[in-house]
């Protein structure tokens, strides 16, 4: 029983080590060789599992060579068009200037039901709004709606937007996040500095939020905690 709680336990870390080595992708977004090396590395992870008699070091050399392998390949089609294009495939035009190319959907093997509900996922309801939809790789769908049913900006309008940045947690639950202040290029004593502007601490902070152009938001903790 033991032996098999520190197998598993092993193959765990070596597994998750090796899916954090390809990246952070989700199963969704990955590419189809991306896929199949995941698919390998758990099928070969559950023998040593389910079969004591087989040793640890097998399933491990396997992984490995697994891994070396995608990183092989992703380097390899990082410099070849051609081999990206073997192994991903490439982006298919299914709406173009509006109009419904039949064919290409029977290509990729898509009925329109699967193509209405994949514009759904791109909360287009109704077809005829759509200028360019494109199949991508993974899966996707990508929709450039028709001018008229495009989403208004500020620059249409004419109108000077407030600069912003990227805002980043400075507090999280009463605790100063460093790591944040470091790259905002904030000091702990400007932080501080706006807390009391708002007659805040931040003991009395669940959570901050902010930006390198000071933009910031509080969340306070609730007053029962």
């Amino acid at each position: 029983m033991i032996s098999i709680i520190i197998r598993t336990v092993f193959l765990y870390i070596v597994v998750t080590f090796a899916i954090r080595i390809m990246g952070k992708r989700q199963i969704g977004d990955m590419q189809p060789n991306e896929l199949v090396i995941t698919l390998l590395i758990s099928e070969i992870a559950a023998i040593p599992l389910q079969d004591a008699n087989q040793p640890l070091s097998v399933g491990i050399a396997a992984i490995l060579v697994l891994i070396v392998l995608e990183i092989l390949v992703s380097i390899f089609a990082l410099k070849s068009f051609f081999i990206r294009k073997l192994l991903s495939g490439r982006s298919i035009v299914i709406i173009k200037n509006g109009v419904l190319d039949q064919k290409a959907m029977r290509d990729v093997r898509m009925t329109v039901l699967d193509l209405v509900e994949l514009l759904r996922g791109q909360e287009v309801f109704d077809i005829s709004e759509v200028d360019f939809a494109v199949l991508e790789v993974n899966g996707g769908l990508s929709v450039l709606p028709k001018d008229p049913y495009k989403n208004v900006t500020l620059k249409d309008l004419d109108i000077k937007a407030k600069k912003s940045g990227l805002p980043l947690p400075v507090i999280s639950d009463g605790k100063i996040i460093e790591q944040s202040l470091k790259a905002l290029n904030y000091k702990k004593s400007d932080l501080l500095k706006i807390l009391k502007n708002n007659s805040l601490e931040e003991e009395n902070v669940f959570l901050m939020t902010l930006d390198s152009y000071k933009n910031f938001n509080i969340i306070r903790k609730s007053a029962n905690k």
